[in-house]
Order: structure tokens, then C-alpha cells, then sequence
């Protein structure tokens, strides 16, 4: 097989030799984690977790399954998410439905519903603003039946990837999704304990940072703040604070390079709420922007 060839050939039979061959021609075309893509992609081909891989290692491919497994790798080799390739993502043990209309749910954005549970009241209620796949309302609907969460989002096609999740996790009574632009779907009298997103904070005239699979094939309105202003979308969610959050409820927030020091900034200079936080993630990275509602913000 020359360097060029995509491997799962004539000369690529079994489970362990397809594997082998499918990361070495990963890793030269500079994919990330090359032996997990392989592993993955051929799970996916033989309906089989990475443990059975290995226990099968023995087990051959027949023309119809090495075929598959070509295609899969063809396309990863051309730097397309494995999680759009498996058509689904783990998120805090969930396996979530996922597509190009949505951003794929990251591990850091799983410490952001912790700090969900952390601060909603028993029997309150969350609202998920921009909520893509439903990931993070889903999570917090699933640790804690006794809230209620509303879910929102300007995209329909993201909105339909929310609600196949909704329905595949049964949380579709009490996981309300909503289509709209931030605030605007909102009743006007409606009133909660928490307001939660992983807005767009990546400027899309300074993208030096992104990743190259994450600028061609992740949505560009889950990415990008408007132009030149990284706070865009974090104002548009505290300009209904005062109406929505209850006093003494909290806005959580993902944030990251770029945007967490100027959102910290932000968030600190709202009269609506006190306490202002620039929190880490795991990775000791500033990650989650927090703060409590004043008794006069509701």
C-alpha cells in the first residue's frame, strides 16, 4: 500500500490490520488523535465499542465493510469532525445526536452544567440560551427531575437536532425548546432561577487560535460574536436579566481566550447582578463567568 492510498484494501483484511493501517494514514495528514479516529470511525462500521475492536482483532472485513471504512476515512483525512462522521458525541455519559448545525459539546462545557446544579434552587427553573444540540439542557434535566428548563435557539436545524435529543433522553416534559433569538422568544412574565449559555465569543476577524476543523465545519453562528466585539452576545444576554432572573438566582456563562477578561469586565459592571466571577476549568484555563441577581433585579 503506497503513503497515498487510503488503507481497508485488498491488503487490509483484518479488524487490527485495518486499524493500524487507518492511523499511520491518519497521522500523516496531521489528523488529531489518529488512533481514536480510526477506532471510532471502524466501531462505527462494524457496530462495535473500542473494547470489542480489540477483543475481535482477529475478525475479517468483508468488501462491503472496508468500502465503508474507506469513505469514513477519506472524509477524516480531509479534517471533517469524527463526531459528524459517527453522527453522534458523548456528553457527561449521554450520547448526543450531533450535526453540522451545531457545535459539537466540549468537555469543558460539562463543568458548566455542574455549576448549573450547584446553584439551582429545588423545583426552580433554567433557561438554556443557545442551546445547539440541547446538551447542556438535557444534562441538567437528566441530574435533576425536579427542575424545569427552557431551552432556546435561532436555528431551526439546530433547534431539530435539540429535539431529537429531547426526545431520545425523555425529557421532553421538562426540556421546553423554543426558536428565537436570545431573549425574544421569552414570555414576558417569565422568571428563573438560572440563566445558562456557551455563547458565540470568538471574533471572526481574529480566528488565529481555531482550529482548522473547527472553522470549516462547525456552525459559524455558534463561533463568532459580531465583528470586532466579543461581547456582542453577552450583552444580548444580560440586557433581559433584569426582567428574568430572580433575585438572588445566577447567570453561568462559558467564555475563553480572548473574551474572558473584557466579559468578566462586563459582567462586573451590570447593576443587575453582584459577585462577578472569572472561574477556571479543569484545565486551569479562565472558563465560566458567574454572578448572583440582586434583590432588585427582578
Amino acid at each position: 500500500m503506497s503513503s497515498g492510498s487510503v488503507p481497508g484494501g485488498e491488503a487490509q483484511h483484518t479488524v487490527l490490520s485495518v486499524l493500524r493501517g487507518a492511523e499511520t494514514w491518519l497521522e500523516r495528514r496531521g489528523v488529531d488523535a489518529p488512533k481514536r479516529s480510526a477506532e471510532l470511525l471502524l466501531g462505527k462500521v462494524l457496530g462495535l465499542s473500542r473494547l470489542q475492536l480489540y477483543l475481535a482483532h482477529d475478525r475479517p472485513l468483508d468488501p462491503k465493510e472496508r468500502d465503508a471504512m474507506r469513505a469514513l476515512l477519506v472524509r477524516r483525512g480531509d479534517g471533517e469532525p469524527v463526531a459528524h462522521l459517527l453522527g453522534s458525541w458523548s456528553f457527561r455519559g449521554l450520547e448526543l445526536a450531533v450535526s453540522p448545525a451545531v457545535l459539537i459539546p466540549r468537555p469543558e462545557t460539562e463543568e458548566l452544567v455542574d455549576l448549573v446544579l450547584a446553584r439551582a434552587p429545588q423545583g426552580g427553573r433554567v433557561v438554556d440560551l443557545g442551546t445547539g444540540s440541547g446538551a447542556i439542557a438535557i444534562a441538567v434535566a437528566l441530574a435533576r427531575p425536579d427542575l424545569q428548563v427552557l431551552a432556546i435557539d435561532q436555528s431551526q436545524d439546530a433547534l431539530l437536532v435539540a429535539a431529537a435529543n429531547v426526545a431520545r433522553h425523555g425529557v421532553g416534559e421538562r426540556v421546553t425548546l423554543l426558536h428565537g433569538s436570545w431573549w425574544a422568544p421569552v414570555p414576558a412574565d417569565a422568571t428563573f432561577d438560572v440563566v445558562v449559555s456557551n455563547p458565540p465569543y470568538i471574533d471572526p476577524n481574529a480566528t488565529e487560535g481555531l482550529a482548522d476543523d473547527v472553522r470549516r465545519f462547525e456552525p459559524a453562528m455558534a463561533l463568532f460574536s459580531a465583528p470586532g466585539d466579543v461581547l456582542s452576545c453577552y450583552r444580548a444576554i444580560g440586557a433581559g436579566l433584569a426582567r428574568h432572573l430572580r433575585p438572588g438566582g445566577f447567570v453561568v456563562c462559558e467564555t475563553g481566550v480572548g473574551a474572558a477578561e473584557p466579559g468578566l469586565a462586563w459582567l462586573a459592571a451590570l447593576p443587575t447582578v453582584r459577585d462577578a466571577q472569572l472561574l477556571p476549568d479543569f484545565a486551569g484555563l479562565p472558563r465560566f463567568l458567574v454572578a448572583q441577581a440582586t434583590n432588585g433585579s427582578a
